[in-house]
């Protein structure tokens, strides 16, 4: 619950409070609650001498029944002349009091409670206004301005997107300098959207450019417009640009705009939703009768897909920049950008980190070197080693090593000969990626890990590596059903990303007897943002051939596999033996096994959060490929 719920609760339990309090005074004295009588039953109850006490005051009259019937209030009649007689010979007890001149403060006292409701409202008024909650400005935007005193991004501190920079730098300079371009007849782009996937620099690209501009600069979420009041959306839109008039020039940025910019009537909330209004608001302001020169609208999102075709069109987002994944260069300078702040020690080599880190996006680099800095700490070191940026590089991508898992001898053996295999086929085959290290400690969700390091980025993947990625995925499988003569549940994982990635080669891809064609299409609920259905453009007969070419595809990888295990059975029984005594191998150990050559004596192992030698990549993801080169090994059921 919100503070102005908050506070809107208590106000109305403090004026039920005051009403009820009230209530209780008016309709009570000292000895119990007073019953209003008229003349006629106030002179029958006297006759029938039903009463025992009376005070009179004016015509004004109090009193006391009898027999606990409580008390009375009545008028009577000025100078009632027999009202004395009838009281004193039924007993009654008389007392005059002199009629008090008490008018105004009667007036008072009843007018005490509408009184008190006004003052009560007035004051709950000015806290909602002036308070820090704001309640009752619920049609004000919500844009913050950029403080100058706060502690500038420049594009200095944005690396591995040199192509965003550079369109973005003639934003700036327009900005400074518009004659320079309005001269040749030149306008200055309405609108810039950003669009990349998570954690590529988007929003910090954004915070580069109100640090270099010198302009008023005024960021909010799209989120921030939507609001359980109808037509909020739509006010906090012109007020948002009307203060960027008053700025102008300026640049305001909205983050995340699909919150608001989804495509108009799909799926839920029909023609009159709340968002639709506050879409058709943001279109009109960005380009409808009034101009807005001068306000540079920038925008975010990781889903352009689902924007509305009115939003992307030239003279309302006229540039759409790209912040993609960094290649090896790019990664290398965030990685520099990053490690400003860190003592480094002499054996970090930037440039491997980063050629060991294909498809990190810059948020992942962050967060590398962080846990690289925060694992020197626990070690008490003043300088971060590489051991530490390769154990953070595990830490980040498989989750803290589980030694404490455990694990009896048999599963620890399947382990092994299910990673073996990962290894020996993956090393066997010539398309496949280089086999970087093999591990059967529990890393996650999964018991062990057969890892693969690209030589340079991948975009895009020939039918050759794709088989070799079946027939490696089959590689555990094949060597538990060889060499330890039963099935598990371990290679489950493995299964479904083979089937999926044959899949994909028939359906998507064309890489199959069925020739050069796609089947089936994807139906997307934009209101929704997801894929919730699958429509089947393609006869039963195509499903049935669909299905055998899946199949085909999957066990010739697994033919494949097979074929290599059994003809090198041997090096399969060393290599499973070596990883069940050192539980980690390198590439060049795997080599050396492979070639029959003995393995070096094993040293001290390293301290546990260090983990040098520990690498792991997390590989790009074109066109919806699953993750290749890593191998989850078998996990619990």
């Amino acid at each position: 619950m919100n503070s102005t719920v908050k506070t809107i609760l208590l106000w109305l339990v403090l004026i039920a409070a005051v009403v009820l309090l009230w209530q209780m005074l008016k309709g009570t004295t000292g000895s119990g609650p007073v019953q209003q009588l008229n003349f006629t039953d106030f002179m029958n109850q006297a006759q029938s001498g039903n009463i025992s006490e009376v005070t009179i005051s004016g015509v004004d009259v109090t009193g006391q029944m009898k027999a606990s019937h409580g008390r009375f209030h009545t008028t009577i009649p000025a100078n009632y002349p027999d009202l004395y007689k009838v009281l004193l010979q039924k007993g009654v007890a008389v007392t005059n009091k002199p009629p008090s001149n008490n008018s105004w403060l009667s007036i008072m006292w009843n007018m005490l409670p509408i009184l008190v409701l006004i003052a009560l409202w007035i004051f709950f008024m000015r806290q909602m206004q002036t308070g820090g909650s704001k309640a009752l400005s619920f049609g004000k935007s919500r844009a913050r301005l950029l403080s100058t005193q706060q502690k500038k991004v420049t594009f200095k501190d944005v690396a591995g997107v040199d192509e965003a920079k550079e369109e973005l730098r003639e934003i700036i300079d327009f900005l400074r300098e518009p004659q320079k371009f309005q001269k040749l007849g030149g306008r200055i782009p309405k609108g810039v959207l950003l669009i990349g996937p998570p954690g590529t620099g988007k929003t910090l690209l954004a915070r580069a450019i109100a640090g270099e501009a010198n302009v008023p600069f005024f960021s909010i979420s799209g989120s921030d417009f939507v609001e359980m009041f109808v037509g909020v959306g739509a006010s906090r839109v012109r007020d948002l640009f009307e203060q960027g008039k008053k700025n102008a020039p300026c640049i305001v940025f909205i983050d995340e705009i699909d919150a608001v910019g989804r495509h108009r009537g799909a799926g839920l909330g029909g023609g009159h939703d709340e968002r639709e209004q506050t879409l058709n608001q943001l279109l009109v302001e960005m380009d409808g009768f009034e101009s807005n020169e001068g306000v540079i609208l920038i925008a975010a999102t990781n889903r352009p897909d689902v924007l509305d075709p009115a939003l992307l069109r030239p003279g309302r987002f006229d540039r759409r920049v790209v912040v993609p994944r960094p290649d090896v260069k790019g990664r290398e300078e965030i990685l520099r950008v990053h490690a400003r702040k860190i003592p480094l020690a002499d054996n970090v080599d930037l440039s491997v980190l980063a050629r060991g880190t294909p498809g990190f996006s810059g948020a992942d680099l962050a967060n590398l070197v962080n846990e690289a800095a925060l694992n020197a700490a626990r070690q008490n070191r003043k300088t971060v080693l590489m051991g530490d940026f390769e154990g953070a590089k595990d830490k980040v991508l498989m989750g803290v090593e589980r030694r404490s898992l455990i694990i009896s001898d048999e599963e620890k053996r399947v382990t092994a000969y299910h990673e073996g295999g990962h290894a020996l086929v993956a090393a066997m085959l010539p398309h496949a990626d280089p086999l970087h290290k093999v591990t059967i400690i529990p890393r996650g969700m999964a018991l062990g890990v057969t890892m693969q390091l690209p030589v340079d980025d991948k975009h895009t993947y020939s039918r050759d590596y794709l088989e070799t990625r079946l027939a490696i995925s089959m590689g555990g499988r094949v060597a538990e059903e060889l060499y330890m003569n039963h099935m598990t549940t371990g290679a489950g994982n493995d299964i479904e990303q083979a089937t999926d990635l044959a899949r994909k080669m028939v359906c998507e891809w064309g890489m199959s007897s069925l020739g050069p064609l796609t089947f089936g299409k994807k139906e997307e609920q934009i209101f929704l943002g997801r894929e919730i259905a699958q429509h089947r453009d393609f006869s039963e007969d195509t499903a049935i051939r669909i299905d055998q070419e899946v199949r085909r595809l999957v066990m010739e990888g697994y033919e494949k596999a097979r074929q290599i295990l059994t003809d090198h059975g041997d090096t399969l029984h060393r290599l499973a033996e070596a990883l069940l005594e050192r539980e980690v191998l390198d590439a060049s150990e795997v080599k050396l096994i492979i070639e029959g050559k003995p393995l070096p004596a094993l040293v001290p192992p390293p301290p546990p959060s260090g983990d040098a030698g520990a690498q792991q990549v997390l590989r790009p993801d074109p066109a919806r490929l699953p993750v290749p080169g890593t191998q989850p090994g078998p996990q619990p059921a």
